[in-house]
């Protein structure tokens, strides 16, 4: 088999840039640290009604333990009241 040796310049737009592979999973992984969602900021992020985000997801025990910001998670349940607010928190 031949094969052929180039050497080769490919200009890159100045409004651009590379990356990595690893770099761009891990800004992936990191763009929504920090947002804070209401109830309607999540219904529209994963097209679901608020009942059954609530009945499917923040309310049931073995997800709310997970999901509690006392707990490590990233969900605040206010003791008081019934408003729930999602955020990725980045501690």
């Amino acid at each position: 088999m031949q094969q052929l040796n180039v050497n080769l310049n490919i200009p890159i737009p100045s409004d651009r840039v590379l990356i990595s592979k690893v770099e761009l999973e891990e800004l992936r992984k990191n763009e929504l640290a920090g947002v804070y969602w209401n109830m309607k900021d999540l219904e529209q992020r994963i097209n679901r009604k608020h009942e059954w985000i609530k009945e499917n997801i923040l309310y049931p025990e073995r997800f709310r333990k997970i999901l509690d910001v006392e707990n490590g998670g990233f969900v605040y349940y206010p003791k008081d009241s019934v408003i729930v607010y999602v955020g990725c928190f980045d501690w």
